[in-house]
């Protein structure tokens, strides 16, 4: 289990737990029942790298504690 940090910049910092074997698409469905936004509007990048949906979180490199940026589509 990990712990993953989202940081919309707006005021709002999400702490998910989360599992390395986990999809993008499955994170964004953890926000969404947190934050109440739907799933379909959340999109999740690193600096100017936005992550797919059907990746797994530890594809990506994405380890524990990690600070991922939360946009609103």
């Amino acid at each position: 289990m990990i712990e993953v940090v989202l940081n919309d910049r707006l005021g709002k910092k999400v702490r998910v737990t989360c599992n390395e074997d986990d999809t993008i698409g499955d994170l964004k469905k953890l926000v969404a029942a947190q934050t109440g936004t739907r799933a379909d509007k959340i999109r999740i990048q690193k600096w100017y790298n936005i992550y797919k949906d059907h990746i797994t979180l530890k594809d990506y490199e994405i380890h524990d504690g990690m600070g991922l940026e939360l946009y609103y589509n």
